[in-house]
């Protein structure tokens, strides 16, 4: 089973894109050269497809043998044993994860290992992880 990140990470896109409009308009009134218009445009432009790329391609993977594939880009590819995991709970936390979107989940794993991540329906994600380790202790209803 296969579930695609969620919400494709607007608010990231959405203030590149204001970031992008509002130097650029800054730079037209101030008259700078043309060049440095271009070279900005440009290292939007990178930052930008990057920030693409790693939302479109961020995908979490359950298999029917009991684990849980992470892949974000070329950068994050990971196995987790579904067996280990221990509670699944809404987040908020902004650290660095394989997670596009701010609308987070959070599974705990191990004594202190936190896994955070952003399926589209978390519910249904959820059902998937408890029907292969009904163990999990599930706090999204909360």
């Amino acid at each position: 089973m296969k579930t695609d990140s969620s919400k494709f990470g607007y608010t990231l896109m959405g203030l590149l894109s204001l970031l992008l409009l509002s130097f650029t308009g800054y730079m037209l009134y101030q008259n700078e050269p043309v060049e440095a218009i271009l070279s900005l445009v440009g290292t939007f432009a990178l930052v930008y497809g990057f920030c693409l790329y790693l939302n479109l391609s961020t995908q979490y993977t359950i298999s029917d043998k009991g684990s849980l594939q992470v892949k974000c880009g070329i950068l994050y590819n990971k196995t987790f044993d579904i067996d280990r995991f221990t509670s699944i709970r809404k987040s908020n936390n902004l650290m660095s994860s394989p997670a596009p979107s701010l609308d987070r989940i959070e599974l705990a794993y191990g004594k202190f290992d936190l896994l955070i991540i952003s399926p589209k329906n978390k519910k249904q994600f959820a059902e998937d992880l408890l029907s292969i380790n009904p163990k999990i202790e599930n706090h999204l209803a909360e």
